[in-house]
């Protein structure tokens, strides 16, 4: 549960990464051609290796299409870090395509093939 104290915290993001920061998410982390860059660890990490554990979005004051969207991730081998982007027009198409590949893994990963529903 999200107390009022944490909510006001995560009104923006340079609020809300100092936040996760203190959760444990204290990796940097960009995308390039070569997948998911831990700028601290100088690992790299293809989109199956790692996990969305949760994303904030923020509009800009004066105009909402200034946002940015921050992901809060974690990596197969335990490496809990941050990435941010730019959210809708001003997105990184490679960040953008990252992130999606990997939430379209989480889905099919949540998913029970036919053969082994529940009976």
């Amino acid at each position: 549960m999200t107390t009022t104290d944490e909510k006001e915290e995560m009104k923006t993001l340079s609020s809300c990464m100092e936040t996760l920061k203190k959760k444990g998410y204290t990796e940097n982390f960009m995308v390039n051609d070569y997948g998911l860059h831990g700028l601290n660890s100088e690992k790299y990490y293809a989109p199956e290796e790692v996990r969305i554990t949760d994303f904030y979005r923020f509009e800009g004051e004066s105009d909402p299409a200034d946002g940015a969207i921050l992901y809060a991730i974690e990596t197969n081998d335990g490496l809990k870090g941050q990435i941010s982007d730019a959210y809708g027009a001003y997105a990184d198409a490679r960040v953008l395509k990252f992130m999606s590949d990997v939430e379209e893994i989480m889905k099919k990963s949540q998913t029970v093939p036919n053969d082994q529903e529940p009976q």
